[in-house]
């Protein structure tokens, strides 16, 4: 018996199985998926917030003649702590706008998904009720 050496290309289409989904399970997958990415967006929030706080905390607690802009503390005269602690104050900032707006927009794109797949379901469910008194007969009794 004598076997054929396959190409590495042949060996992936021998392998690929096509699916097909429903637009039920499309927009259930593409929810789910939504539902991660804001869970992820929440976290660079959280890991924003920590930054923002330890850049705050290293700049107020090493540095004697303290500055304030806006709410941001700073050193007038650069040393290497002042500059770490303003560093991650801004890096703070940036990663707090960035999650939350990122978390705003998985948000409403997961709303839109199960939006379109309730009027998904309910399409499926009406042409259900819509067969004729003999075909759900049938259905019922099979």
């Amino acid at each position: 018996m004598q076997f054929r050496r396959l190409t590495l290309s042949q060996v992936q289409i021998l392998h690929e199985k096509p699916q097909l989904y429903s637009i039920k399970e499309y927009l259930h997958e593409k929810a789910e998926e939504s539902r991660h990415n804001e869970t992820a967006a929440y976290l660079v929030f959280l890991a924003g917030a920590i930054f923002f706080v330890s850049g705050v905390q290293i700049t107020v607690t090493r540095i004697e003649n303290l500055g304030w802009f806006l709410f941001f503390p700073y050193n007038p005269k650069p040393d290497q702590p002042s500059l770490l602690g303003l560093a991650f104050s801004l890096l703070g900032i940036a990663l707090l706008i960035y999650g939350v707006a990122v978390g705003i927009y998985y948000s409403r794109k997961r709303k839109w998904y199960m939006h379109e797949l309730t009027k998904a379901h309910s399409f499926v469910k009406n042409a259900v009720n819509r067969k004729n008194p003999q075909e759900r007969k049938k259905e019922i009794a099979a």
